[in-house]
């Protein structure tokens, strides 16, 4: 049977979903109890696919019904959407026109699908995300202690800063338990790599769920460190990454400074393109780009981390 696909737009407090090419449209709360009605109304109109936008977490519980329904769905980035309806030729903006927009988008995207995560995973994501604030708090403060200029406040931004500390340590175990309970085997082996963490580990596990089960090109297209041609005519222009999760290359950052210097492989490589003239980033996002490639065969192929010498 032919299928349509549909757009829905997505706010804190409603869904206004639309189909492509049939003049329909409907408005509900977004709310799970309102779910089961939005789902039978798409059913119903033979939709086979919906796209829509990433609203800071908004999306995730519609997301997870649909996907529960048999609903292909694909979430993007909100500056795709609008690119797309400017290069339509999109000017004005309501949610029943981002809607038919998202819709249009569905009928022409090649992207794959949301990927359909446990609850184990949604349990580990939120406390990675969790731990990522208190982290952020705290050093907050530790800059504002700093440069403190009343006497008074000191106090309390210690108190507060001792309390993220104990906060922190808290969750840490709470993660460690959630890990292991995901995927202990794979909590393993990350861990067993010279550089990489607990922190790394589980932020890899959180947010990068493909790790380990497709390729060496597509992972590294996930996380945002595959290289991007800038070529025209003559012009060969200098390539650079774009895109991705910015959450994976965060976590590979600092990570990846330590295999550089634990493990002479990476350190050789590093040296090798610092001496080609590179600058430090560009080297060090070379190196991120192999170390999770290499990561991802170990999990993939079932490996342990074997490090080069040569």
């Amino acid at each position: 049977m032919f299928s349509y696909p549909a757009g829905i737009d997505v706010s804190k407090d409603s869904l206004e979903a639309r189909v492509n090419q049939v003049d329909v449209g409907v408005n509900c709360a977004n709310a799970e109890e309102d779910f089961p009605g939005l789902i039978g109304w798409l059913l119903l109109h033979q939709v086979g696919r919906v796209v829509l936008e990433a609203t800071g977490g908004y999306e995730r519980k519609v997301i997870k019904a649909l996907q529960a329904a048999g609903l292909e769905v694909i979430c993007i980035n909100p500056r795709r959407a609008k690119s797309f309806s400017r290069a339509m030729g999109q000017q004005a903006k309501t949610d029943p026109i981002d809607a038919k927009s998202l819709a249009h988008y569905a009928a022409v995207l090649d992207s794959p699908s949301a990927r359909v995560t446990s609850p184990e995973h949604d349990k580990l994501r939120a406390l990675v995300q969790q731990r990522e604030h208190f982290v952020q708090q705290r050093d907050d403060d530790r800059r504002r202690l700093k440069t403190a200029s009343c006497d008074a406040v000191k106090p309390a931004l210690q108190n507060h800063i001792d309390y993220l500390s104990m906060a922190v340590e808290a969750i840490d175990q709470l993660i460690r338990q959630s890990a292991y309970e995901l995927d202990s085997e794979k909590v393993a082996r990350l861990c067993s790599v010279k550089g990489i963490g607990l922190v790394t580990a589980t932020s890899l596990m959180a947010y990068l769920p493909e790790l380990g089960e497709i390729g060496g090109r597509p992972i590294a297209a996930l996380a945002g460190l595959a290289p991007y041609n800038n070529d025209s005519g003559r012009h060969k222009g200098a390539r650079h990454i774009s895109g991705g999760r910015f959450s994976v290359r965060r976590s590979l950052y600092m990570a990846c400074w330590v295999v550089i210097r634990d493990q002479p492989e990476f350190g050789a490589r590093y040296k090798a393109l610092r001496d080609k003239g590179k600058c430090a980033k560009v080297a060090l996002i070379a190196c991120m780009r192999v170390l999770l490639v290499r990561l991802n065969a170990m999990l993939r192929d079932r490996t342990e981390w074997k490090e080069r010498t040569d």
